[in-house]
């Protein structure tokens, strides 16, 4: 007996840490690719111009999470101070007429997202935390922002925001990548009605 337990252990644990999405997936992964572009003013992953407006430039963005429908990067040359200046990576990861459906995959990439480890160009190693709110149908919006741990040099300032919201009689998840300050924003969870 001691010896099936201690033979089946490392395939339960094994099991266990594959469907946790503690190795990689797919969302983490692209998200990875995004932050290690970030010390380059996410230079690297800039396609071609969309638009530019007064203070605003917005790209195609060359990574895109599978079936999303689209990615861009944004870059704000703010007028004045160093902080008007910001750089963003936004990705509409899905719109859904069904409110349940767009729930279910917000906390699908949450936990895909959640503590996993992101590791930069430099090798230094990062985990991903925000807390979790449940969307609820009646709210408009519910947005959770995760920080990467520890919080040191330029990464400090880096945030991932995941968020749904109500766009018409769809609902929006979006990813984005920001370094914009925002004493509004706060790590963990936000709803607004």
């Amino acid at each position: 007996m001691r010896n099936t337990i201690l033979t089946m252990a490392p395939l339960f644990l094994s099991v266990t840490l594959t469907a946790q999405g503690v190795f990689s997936n797919k969302t983490q992964s692209i998200l990875e690719k995004v932050i290690q572009d970030y010390p380059n003013h996410f230079h690297n992953i800039k396609g071609e111009l969309i638009s530019r407006e007064h203070q605003t430039a917005e790209y195609r963005s060359t990574l895109q999470l599978p079936g999303s429908p689209s990615s861009i990067v944004v870059f704000t040359n703010g007028q004045g101070t160093a902080s008007n200046i910001g750089y963003t990576w936004n990705c509409v990861v899905m719109d859904s007429e069904s409110f349940s459906v767009a729930r279910d995959r917000f906390q699908e990439i949450y936990s895909q997202l959640s503590n996993s480890i992101i590791t930069t160009g430099a090798q230094k190693t990062f985990i991903l935390s925000g807390g979790y709110e449940t969307p609820q149908e009646e709210k408009k919006y519910t947005r959770i922002v995760f920080s990467l741990l520890p919080g040191v040099g330029d990464m400090k300032r880096l945030k991932v925001g995941l968020s749904l919201h109500q766009v018409g009689d769809k609902w929006r998840i979006m990813l984005s990548v920001n370094d914009r300050d925002n004493p509004d924003e706060v790590q963990g969870a936000v709803t607004v009605n």
